[in-house]
């Protein structure tokens, strides 16, 4: 068995795992959990060290309780509150655009964004989100764990130092680049967060936000070109795999065929992640496509399968998909249009 095998199965199977523990005791926001478990394991590193997951958890954290340290002064003192979110946002973003680890990036800028997204409600709204997040990423990195213990890396026959994920250093982004690149990714997400933040039903829109959130990471070191195919084809993967994972849970609506649709899109898409001792080279358009649909999907199986209210909010959640990924693209497309030419 090949290295790219390993990391399919490890992929899908603790990605399943986590989604069936997160289903199966239900607490707020649990879908978060295979969200972090589906981003750990679609990297080709080997399995995380106690330190890292430790670091993992915090990351998000402390992005969510810095978060809420933020929604006084946008709500009171409106222009500094907006220059200080500004500030935070553009910070997660050019941490990775300048070579940052990209898991480390999108957990800043998720926690970061959906505290903020939800920052109008109250506090005890604003504190459960952390909470249940804070939760959730533990769950997420635990169940990284397992699929590693499962399924590790010695499994396969051409394991070694590369293969194990210890891959050559790239070259570091120019600074220049990094910086427009996170200024690009700024102007997607912070339009919607500040939306989100005075809408009264913001808690409602936790799932968009947090698609927002990672699709501004994913238009990362990317030409526009490049950036807007690759919202566009994450969302059609997305959005196509929770419709037709929603046509099969509206037949036989049961945690266990759920936990297998949810393995099987993983083998599915997985290939398209995993190529030979690295990645494959759409890896990331693939992945976030597997993020998207776990985003529309879970929040909308939470809210009950078969029912009238939960149909009518799954439909809601893909048009509202579709919209900011329309809008994602016209902004990547807009910014790079005022960029000036370097020789």
């Amino acid at each position: 068995m090949s290295i790219a095998s390993v990391r399919i199965l490890r992929l899908a199977l603790g990605t399943s795992l986590s989604l069936w523990f997160s289903q199966a005791v239900g607490w707020q926001l649990s879908f978060i959990a295979p969200v972090i478990t589906m981003l750990i394991l679609g990297m080709p590193m080997p399995a995380l060290k106690l330190k890292a997951g430790i670091a993992f958890t915090l990351v998000l954290t402390l992005s969510l309780y810095a978060g809420m340290l933020l929604v006084p002064t946008l709500l009171h003192q409106t222009a500094v509150g907006v220059l200080l979110l500004g500030l935070a946002l553009y910070w997660s973003f050019y941490f990775t655009a300048k070579g940052g680890p990209a898991v480390l990036g999108t957990f800043a800028t998720v926690g970061i964004a959906l505290t903020v997204a939800v920052g109008s409600v109250s506090v005890g709204a604003l504190l459960e989100v952390a909470s249940s997040m804070s939760i959730a990423t533990a769950v997420g990195v635990l169940f990284v764990w397992i699929a590693h213990a499962l399924l590790p890396d010695s499994m396969a026959a051409d394991a070694g130092p590369v293969a194990a994920g210890k891959k050559p250093e790239s070259p570091k982004p120019d600074l220049t680049t990094a910086r427009w690149s996170a200024f690009r990714s700024l102007l997607i997400v912070m339009p919607v967060a500040l939306i989100m933040l005075f809408s009264a039903a913001s808690t409602a829109y936790v799932p968009v936000m947090l698609k927002v959130a990672s699709m501004g990471q994913q238009a990362t070191n990317e030409a526009a070109r490049d950036a807007g195919s690759s919202l566009i084809l994450s969302t059609i993967i997305g959005g196509a795999g929770a419709i037709i994972g929603w046509q099969i849970l509206s037949i036989a609506p049961t945690l266990l065929i759920y936990t297998l649709a949810i393995g099987l899109a993983g083998l599915v898409i997985g290939p398209k992640i995993f190529q030979g001792a690295a990645t494959h080279p759409q890896a990331a358009t693939w992945s976030y496509g597997y993020l998207t649909m776990l985003v529309i999907l879970a929040p909308a199986v939470m809210d009950g399968i078969g029912g009238d209210p939960a149909s009518l909010k799954f439909w809601d959640r893909i048009i509202m998909f579709v919209l900011t990924t329309i809008y994602a693209v016209v902004a990547v497309y807009v910014v790079d249009a005022f960029r000036p030419v370097r020789e």
